[in-house]
């Protein structure tokens, strides 16, 4: 990117924008709502800041990237337009600093959380748009700030999500399943396009992605369709875990806060997966991730190095597999140590995350699919929802039952470290 001393050029007259054809209602300027919904893979967010960055070159834009809550850039879609401005190769047009995005014709792009800045975002003036990203998890008080807010003539405001309840605030504004009782839905609001995007759609859908939705389609339908297809939770009643969110709170998790780990091996085709923890107070923060199908053995060390620190401190894994533990150790992660499992080791581990807030960062996607679709079994005849957890997609959830299993057997309060040594408790 060019600095602010560098001088920067004009836009150049023609810019190259490949879209899947589903995105086309994003060059109908008479719109005032554009919301798009579906599956992981439908390129949503890849078209929406493509489309952002071609025009703000092309005429002056001021324009608000925002979600629900964003307590720091990183959780922004800045880090995307930047890489945008680049595929364009618009770097000498475009000036990015460390919080803001703006160009040499007035283009402005700027990033808030629309609960954490109300106040912020109801003063800003001369709006041409808005883009409201993760619009699932946005309330109905960030709604009705946020719509008004948006007054110049021709504004335009972009929803893109991924389906989550049909309660949320979002699906009733646009789709109308599961209103406000007593409440008929009327349609969305005038000069809407609704539309739904899923990997088919998307002609650069990865390869890699695909493998995981096919594993994804033979092992668990609903989360299939849930994950890939768009469609929202089914029977939320039978749902672990309603006590997370989706949040990069990096800033309030105490300097020291002491990294947990934990492995979870993935025998045949299912995922080798570990994940970092982060626990302090009543809090339990999924900070980090590696997630892959069919994972050698040989290939595992260098997938867990893409984990900070993960070689610096314990690891719990699953003791079924001692020889892989013993690989590991040998292999750059000496204090790995098998998970003391046993008689009722899941449900413990399992109503300790329930009596925490679990949040989790916006890169930790296969965490949030299991939080979001793990289950208890129900009744096939009644439906009625029975206290036997369902055994399946949950790789994630286990590596962070073992992660938290030292934590939760015994520690009164999160461990920091003192003088270079970590101390518990």
């Amino acid at each position: 990117m060019s600095s602010p001393q560098q001088s920067r050029t004009k836009a150049p007259t023609a810019v190259r924008l490949s879209l899947p054809y589903a995105f086309r209602p994003l060059a109908d300027t008479r719109l005032r709502h554009i919301a798009a919904h579906g599956g992981r893979g439908g390129a949503k967010s890849h078209s929406f800041g493509q489309v952002l960055v071609t025009r703000g070159a092309k005429r002056p834009l001021r324009w608000l990237c925002c979600r629900e809550i964003q307590r720091s850039i990183g959780a922004s879609v800045k880090q995307l337009l930047e890489d945008k401005i680049r595929a364009a190769q618009l770097q000498d047009f475009y000036r990015v600093t460390q919080y803001s995005i703006s160009a040499s014709n007035g283009t402005e792009f700027l990033f808030a959380g629309l609960r954490s800045n109300p106040e912020s975002i109801k003063s800003m003036e001369g709006l041409d748009g808005a883009w409201v990203e993760e619009a699932n998890t946005v309330s109905q008080r960030s709604i009705d700030l946020l719509v008004p807010t948006l007054r110049k003539h021709g504004s335009q405001i972009w929803w893109s999500w991924n389906r989550r309840f049909k309660t949320d605030p979002v699906d009733h504004m646009f789709l109308g399943e599961g209103g406000r009782q007593g409440e008929k839905w009327g349609g969305p609001p005038p000069r809407s396009a609704v539309f739904a995007v899923h990997h088919d759609d998307n002609p650069w859908f990865p390869d890699e992605l695909k493998e995981e939705m096919e594993w994804c389609r033979k092992h668990d339908y609903d989360k299939y369709l849930h994950v890939w297809r768009g469609q929202p939770v089914r029977s939320s009643a039978s749902k672990v875990f309603k006590n997370w969110r989706i949040a990069d709170i990096d800033d309030e998790v105490p300097a020291g806060t002491v990294p947990r780990f934990g492995a979870d091996w993935g025998f045949s085709i299912d995922p080798s997966v570990l994940v970092k923890v982060l626990a302090w107070g009543r809090t339990l923060y999924i900070r980090e991730e590696a997630w892959k199908l069919g994972c050698k053995i040989q290939d595992r060390p260098k997938m867990f190095q893409g984990v900070s620190e993960s070689q610096r401190y314990p690891i719990r894994a699953d003791s079924a597999s001692p020889d892989t533990i013993a690989y590991m150790r040998d292999h750059g992660f000496p204090l790995m140590m098998p998970a003391k499992k046993g008689p009722g080791s899941v449900e413990e581990g399992i109503a300790f995350m329930q009596s925490h807030e679990i949040v989790v960062h916006p890169s930790c996607t296969h965490a949030a699919d299991e939080l979001a679709t793990y289950s208890y079994k129900t009744d096939k005849l009644t439906e009625e929802v029975l206290p036997d957890l369902e055994d399946k997609d949950n790789h994630v959830i286990d590596g962070v039952r073992y992660a938290l299993e030292a934590y939760r057997r015994g520690q009164s309060g999160p461990g920091v470290i003192i003088g270079g040594q970590l101390v518990e408790g």
